[in-house]
This record gives structure tokens, C-alpha cells and sequence, in this order.
């Protein structure tokens, strides 16, 4: 090993080799069978149950716990899949502390919640691992639909389209489908390669025909999906990446945090990686969580999250914040960036220091510095080359009910429509919804 966590400067190899698949295993390990039985036991198994209103596809979360209590666990996974044919991801990268598990009885009483999160993925990895798809395709309706983006929602979409017996044709730009899953979260939370086999065994309900490589814009356009199918389902994601708006911004070893991970997760070889040795993250959301962390995996030596409000506004969870802080990533709150020193890269970068003021953020006047080889950019995306017809709101797409956009025929979901959260669970069931309403509406329904 020629680098180590004191090497200056952005280097590779910074760790022994045996420390990546230490660093990179399995964030939290699969219960095993007494373990998922013990765990289902805690539920109450309440009526009118609160974790049931607390997930966005409404899981019937206290029966799949009991059918797990009862040695079902194939039974389980089929009550989750019924809802969200995307359980198996979700289980792995849903903020459960704050949807079902944060809403249970169990946490209120004892600050302890049934592991809702956990007994997800017994029962859904459980049936994964069977031979077959738990699904079969109704009578052919003869409709041809276009999904675009292989995302959650595209997936999502597909899956539900495909099962009602329609023929759909899922576009997505990238090599690989799976989108978020694939290319935008923690290689920790998904190990083994699981994002994209479960999206091989999603298609293995049939009448799903995949074309990678193909962009909205470039390669195809609305038009021409709106002539050639019934119907257009569209789930592209956000594929721009805001600006920081500081001074020097466009010096070296700056860059976006969503394109560091998508490149940790494609590579074959960590150690190959180049990471910085005092690495900065701006942002106070899931993806500078996600980012900051596995640069600390990777060997940076120092790794530090700088957001401009306080610790409480943060979009990331609480639980992920403190696995942060735990793996040794400083958080820094109230601080915004001003400027970026450095001669043609990085060397340190200038904050203010902010607070709540009644016209929104105020600088304080005070200032300091961090010195930084790396600059980490995780302030947020934005929908980049949407088709110039649709009506838009908030830089999204706008959509009424299920998701109909303002065209005659096109739908859309997950985090390029307007008035989601952008968490893979609710673009599930948006594209889920969205299929609903589009296979109704072909067949004579809505």
C-alpha cells in the first residue's frame, strides 16, 4: 500500500485491501428464523394500526407480522409485494424511524419499535430467493404502454401494468435500470449487487420489454411515445444537480456527491477509488449523509457535513445523522458556504456562519474555514429537460389525482412529479397508483 489516510491531496488505495469488504459489508445483517419470530412476537397486532397509516403504499404491516409469527413467511411477502413490489429495496433504505416504526405503539410505550424494517426483508428476501415470480399476468388487454425511467416509480408502474396483462416497453438513459436504487444510494444498504436482482426477478412477470440507454429528448421524445402506445407513464427521476452559488466553485476536486456515489457503486474495485484526505459534504440530506460516510469508509481522514440550518432541519433522518456521526463524520450546522480558496483544486473552503432570522437565513458576520482536498456538492436536484408541453409546478411535473399530467395520455410519479417527498416508498406508489388509474382508463373504468 503506497497511500494512507495521511497522504495529501485526492488518492486511491488509501486502506488494506482486506479494509473495503469489512468497511462495505451489510450495514445491518439479515434476522435469521428465531430471530424474525422473537421480533414478530413484540407486535400487538392492532387494530386500526398506526404503522399502516404511516407507510406511503400501506402495507397490512400487522399482517405480515403475524404471518410471520405463524411460520409463513412466503405468506408475508406476498401481503408486501401486493403493495409494494418494491419491498424488498424499501426494507433496506426507508426511514422507517420516521414512517412505521417511528408510528408504533411499541416506540410511544417503550421507546422501542416493533423492527418493522428488518421483518420486511425476512419475508421478502425469504420469497426472492424461490424459483418463481409470486405473480402471474392477467387476460392480454391488447394495450401498449411507455414507461420511461427504470427507477422506483417506472418499476413500479411496469409491474403493476404488466399484471393487469398489458404490454409495457420501460425506457431508461442509463446502462442499468433500477435508477436511485442502482446508482444514488449507500453501497452499505444494498450489498451483493441486490438493487439490480431485484429488478431481474420484478420482470420475471412477463410482458415487460427493456430498452437501457435510451434518454427522453435524445433518443425518443413525448411525441412520438404519445403516437406509438396508449399510453405514457413517465418517472424520470431528477437528473440535475443545483449549483453551490459560492466563489470558486469551479476549481478542481469539486464535485456533485450524487456522481461520487453513483461511481463507488458501479466499480468493481474500491481500492481504486480516489477519495480526499480532509473531504467537505454540503447538504443536510440523505445523499450528503450517504456520501460522507462512505468517504470515511473509504480512508478520508477527516470528512465533515456543513449545513446552512439547524441540526433539526435536516431532511436526514436522526438515526441516519447519528450513524454519521458514529462511523466519525462531524456534522457542522448553521453554516454556509461563501467561497472556495484553492489553486486550481481545493485546498480549504470559507463559511458563514447563519442563523433564523425573519427575511429566512442571515449571515452573522462570522466566518472560519475548512481545509479540504475534496468539496462534495448534496444541496438538492432538480428536473433537467422535461418535454416543454407539460404543465409544470414548482419545477416539477404537475399532476392531478393518480398522477395525470396535463397531456391527454401521459401520466407521471416518483420524484419528477410535483408534490411528493422524493423517498423510493412513495414513488412506489405513485407508479403503482399511476398503473391503476392508466389501466382503468384504457379499459373503460375511469
Amino acid at each position: 500500500m503506497t497511500n494512507s489516510q495521511l497522504t495529501p491531496g485526492v488518492v486511491s488505495g488509501r486502506l488494506p485491501a482486506s479494509s473495503y469488504a469489512e468497511n462495505f459489508a451489510d450495514v445491518a445483517p439479515p434476522l435469521v428464523g428465531n430471530e424474525a419470530r422473537i421480533a414478530a412476537d413484540r407486535c400487538y397486532f392492532c387494530h386500526d394500526a398506526p404503522c399502516v397509516t404511516a407507510c406511503p403504499t400501506s402495507i397490512d404491516i400487522p399482517l405480515f407480522i403475524r404471518q410471520i409469527a405463524t411460520g409463513t413467511p412466503d405468506a408475508a411477502a406476498r401481503t408486501i409485494f401486493h403493495q409494494n413490489i418494491l419491498g424488498g429495496i424499501c426494507a433496506r433504505v426507508c426511514p422507517t424511524e420516521n414512517l412505521c416504526e417511528g408510528s408504533c405503539v411499541r416506540m410511544e410505550a417503550e421507546g422501542k419499535p416493533v423492527e418493522i424494517g428488518a421483518l420486511q426483508r425476512y419475508a421478502t428476501d425469504h420469497l426472492m430467493a424461490q424459483d418463481e415470480h409470486p405473480f402471474r399476468r392477467g387476460p392480454a388487454t391488447g394495450k401498449r404502454i411507455a414507461v420511461v425511467g427504470a427507477g422506483p416509480a417506472g418499476l413500479s408502474a411496469a409491474h403493476r401494468l404488466a399484471a393487469k396483462g398489458n404490454d409495457v416497453t420501460l425506457f431508461d438513459a442509463r446502462p442499468k435500470p433500477g435508477g436511485l436504487n442502482e446508482y444514488g444510494i449507500a453501497s452499505y444498504k444494498a450489498v451483493d449487487g441486490f438493487a439490480g436482482r431485484e429488478v431481474e426477478w420484478l420482470m420475471g412477470i412477463g410482458g415487460i420489454t427493456l430498452e437501457s440507454g435510451k434518454a427522453l429528448g435524445r433518443d425518443i421524445t413525448l411525441d412520438a411515445l404519445r403516437e406509438g402506445f396508449d399510453a405514457v407513464f413517465l418517472g424520470l427521476g431528477l437528473q440535475g444537480v443545483n449549483a453551490l452559488g459560492a466563489e470558486g466553485e469551479e476549481r478542481g476536486n469539486v464535485g456533485h456527491a450524487v456522481d461520487f456515489i453513483r461511481d463507488l457503486r458501479q466499480t468493481g474495485d474500491l481500492s481504486s477509488l480516489p477519495i480526499g484526505r480532509d473531504v467537505v459534504v454540503i447538504g443536510g440530506g440523505m445523499t450528503a449523509i450517504d456520501a460522507a460516510v462512505q468517504a470515511r469508509l473509504l480512508g478520508a481522514q477527516n470528512v465533515t457535513i456543513v449545513y446552512r440550518r439547524d441540526q433539526s432541519r435536516m431532511s436526514a433522518s436522526r438515526h441516519e445523522q447519528d450513524h454519521a456521526t458514529q462511523s466519525g463524520v462531524r456534522i457542522i450546522c448553521n453554516a454556509a458556504p461563501v467561497k472556495v480558496h484553492g489553486n486550481g483544486t481545493v485546498s480549504e473552503v470559507e463559511f458563514m456562519y447563519t442563523s433564523e432570522g425573519p427575511n429566512g437565513l442571515e449571515d452573522t458576520g462570522q466566518r472560519f474555514r475548512l481545509p479540504a482536498d475534496q468539496l462534495l456538492r448534496a444541496i438538492g436536484q432538480k428536473l433537467d429537460g422535461a418535454p416543454a408541453d407539460l404543465a409544470m409546478s414548482g419545477g416539477k411535473i404537475a399532476v392531478t389525482g393518480r398522477g395525470r399530467s396535463s397531456l391527454a395520455g401521459v401520466w407521471a410519479g416518483g420524484d419528477c412529479a410535483a408534490g411528493g417527498d422524493d423517498l423510493t416508498v412513495t414513488a412506489v406508489a405513485e407508479g403503482r397508483d399511476a398503473a391503476e388509474d392508466i389501466h382503468e382508463a384504457l379499459n373503460g373504468r375511469a
